[in-house]
């Protein structure tokens, strides 16, 4: 019989091809042969705004149809991107969870100025709401831009003088070979990281047990935990694309975990926060927890007053 060939499905941009790359190494040092499915997916294709094309999903919807009609065998996904206020399609399962790289968010500027001390005025490009909200809210002497694309995309944008700085994930500029161009790493702080930072995580049709098995074999137990209470605290919000909503979970000390939450308005004048501790073995528990502690605090009004 001949060897399986395990066929990962994932985007085609320089990005999202090299996560999948050492996917696939990974699996060839368990002894697996692999080959990459590479495709284009609707918010790859959209240059607008992500919340025009129905925002859910727009990054995973190709990758994962690939998965349900055979075409691939596994997905490989940045978590950030699959939808946490809807179930992912049935008849897939999340296999394993890769150990979550720098949830850091960097500022590349063309002069090397960091943001504080950027003139009034000047451009600062992204298009994700939850950075722009962080941004408004601790500078608003900037004049915030969107800027969709990839990583070289938006750096060349910069480089053509569009820009006078703009805002990457610091785990994505290294996955590129562009983390030389950071001029800042911004604390969790002052720019808190989206649900599901710096986490790949690997999806298969549930009832290929072969595959679940062996992509178990890359699963980080850590990553999972922190992943799960963070996903909790998005679906006990109910949040959609152009929901500016920020989280992340870490470790305490005594086996426990610490989650924090926070809700933003567009403008950034308004915000709600929640931080607690719960026990490593029920994340899920404490991401209901915080999730229901922003709701208290008024989260629905919040993000039913952004459009979507």
């Amino acid at each position: 019989m001949p060897e399986r060939v395990i066929r990962l499905s994932t985007r085609s941009s320089p990005m999202a091809v090299h996560q999948a790359e050492q996917v696939a190494a990974a699996l060839e040092r368990l002894g697996a042969a692999t080959e990459l499915v590479k495709l284009t997916t609707a918010g790859d294709r959209w240059m607008g705004d992500l919340a025009a094309l129905g925002g859910k999903g727009a990054f995973v919807k190709e990758i994962d149809a690939a998965l349900l009609t055979g075409e691939a065998d596994l997905a490989v996904h940045c978590l950030k991107d699959i939808p946490g206020d809807i179930p992912i399609p049935a008849g897939l399962a999340f296999a394993a969870y890769l150990e979550r790289e720098d949830v850091h968010d960097a500022v590349i500027s063309r002069t090397g100025t960091p943001l504080a001390e950027l003139p009034a005025g000047a451009i600062v490009g992204t298009s994700s709401v939850r950075r722009a909200a962080q941004l408004r809210l601790h500078h608003p002497q900037l004049d915030i831009k969107p800027l969709r694309g990839n990583v070289n995309t938006r750096l060349d944008r910069l480089d053509a003088g569009h820009f006078d700085a703009i805002i990457a994930a610091v785990s994505g500029l290294h996955r590129v070979g562009h983390q030389h161009r950071i001029t800042e790493t911004l604390s969790v702080e002052r720019m808190c990281p989206p649900v599901g930072a710096g986490i790949i995580v690997l999806q298969c049709r549930e009832d290929d047990t072969e595959l679940l098995e062996l992509a178990a074999r890359l699963d980080h137990p850590g990553t999972r935990r922190h992943a799960a209470a963070e996903r909790a605290m998005l679906h006990a919000l109910q949040g959609h694309c152009n929901s500016p909503i920020a989280g992340l979970c870490t470790d305490a000390p005594g086996d426990r975990i610490v989650l924090r939450g926070t809700v933003f308005s567009p403008d950034g004048t308004q915000w709600l926060d929640a931080q607690d501790w719960g026990v490593a073995d029920d994340p899920e528990a404490l991401g209901f927890y915080i999730g229901a502690n922003l709701l208290r605090q008024g989260g629905r009004k919040l993000i039913d007053s952004i459009p979507h």
